[in-house]
């Protein structure tokens, strides 16, 4: 029960969500949203779905650099259909995809298990430091608004910070200790998971590292230049300087954790963020729809056109794997 909750609440709360838009926008409002999607430049947005393709490959790139120290070097579009089906699959049950993409390289690429899946791990850490140095700027850009807005809601920075540093702190030492003891049932753990710290440790060891952080800059740039460009598909969202876009993109991108692929929840972030900098309700309930259709439309085709490929291109034989 507990496990079908886990996997059915985002998703239920994402349609709540949408739904609590529809009642609470006012029949104004949902007009004046409805004639500025009418408006939408398409070019604009094909640029975007282009910067958004872009950022796949790269990451498709930027995994074999991971691999490579290994012993094992995928194909690159192999990999590409693999990570859209990964993403697919998180639209329906969140955090599945990286199961997934473990799963599929093992059995179309011969990478073991653990091994990938630590990879994977890599990745998302090293996404979080890139979204980290996002938020950097959208705080240096737009720092008065931000600190304004905080304290009307009474959030200390402060505060903040201290509870992060020290969740931090205390999740190094916790993994120190488990490292050293001799419980029975933790060094059965840390057995187990030799294979994930082995491919979590990759980036490390790599001879490439230059090519694999110059990818990183690539698929975070693309991220947001795909926000970026959406904002002259809108009439009234043009004038917008980066400052007010980086505020929305961070929005964004909380919110696509909260609910399956943010659905509901993202457009209400981006909305409320750009709100911030005078931009009406309608128009940012405009921006945040067209761009969260967009990039979901671009996941869900291509995503489902990599299941049906996968078994074509990403056959497994001697001349895909390099083993050690």
């Amino acid at each position: 029960m507990i496990a079908w909750i886990k996997k059915t609440a985002p998703i239920a709360l994402g349609l709540l969500l949408v739904f609590l838009t529809y009642r609470l926008t006012s029949p104004e409002n949902r007009s004046a949203m409805i004639a500025s999607m009418q408006q939408v430049n398409l070019f604009w947005l094909l640029v975007s779905v282009a910067l958004g393709v872009i950022s796949h490959l790269s990451r498709a790139i930027r995994w074999n650099y991971l691999l490579a120290p290994m012993g094992y070097r995928p194909r690159i579009m192999a990999n590409a259909l693999i990570i859209m089906m990964a993403y697919l699959t998180n639209l329906g049950i969140p955090r599945s995809g990286e199961l997934l993409r473990a799963t599929t390289l093992k059995t179309y690429q011969g990478v073991p298990f653990q091994k990938g899946f630590g990879t994977i791990v890599t990745e998302r850490i090293i996404d979080l430091l890139m979204l980290f140095v996002v938020i950097l700027g959208a705080l240096v850009l737009q720092t008065e608004v931000l600190l304004d807005t905080l304290a009307e809601k009474n959030i200390s920075l402060t505060q903040t910070g201290g509870v992060l540093g020290a969740l931090i702190v205390g999740g190094y030492f916790g993994l120190r200790w488990i490292q050293r003891t001799q419980i029975k049932p933790l060094v059965m753990l840390r057995e187990k998971v030799s294979g994930l710290l082995e491919g979590s440790s990759t980036v490390f060891h790599m001879k490439n590292k230059a090519a694999f952080w110059g990818h990183t800059a690539l698929i975070w740039g693309c991220y947001v230049a795909m926000f970026w460009v959406v904002k002259f598909a809108l009439p009234d969202t043009q004038e917008l300087a980066i400052g007010p876009i980086l505020v929305a993109f961070v929005a964004g991108a909380f919110a696509m954790t909260a609910t399956n692929g943010g659905i509901g929840l993202y457009p209400i972030a981006v909305q409320q963020s750009l709100m911030l900098f005078g931009v009406s309700a309608a128009s940012g309930l405009a921006f945040g729809w067209v761009m969260w259709l967009t990039q979901t439309l671009l996941v869900v085709v291509i995503g489902a056109a990599s299941f049906i490929l996968i078994p074509f291109v990403g056959k497994s034989n001697s001349e895909l794997v390099v083993k050690p």
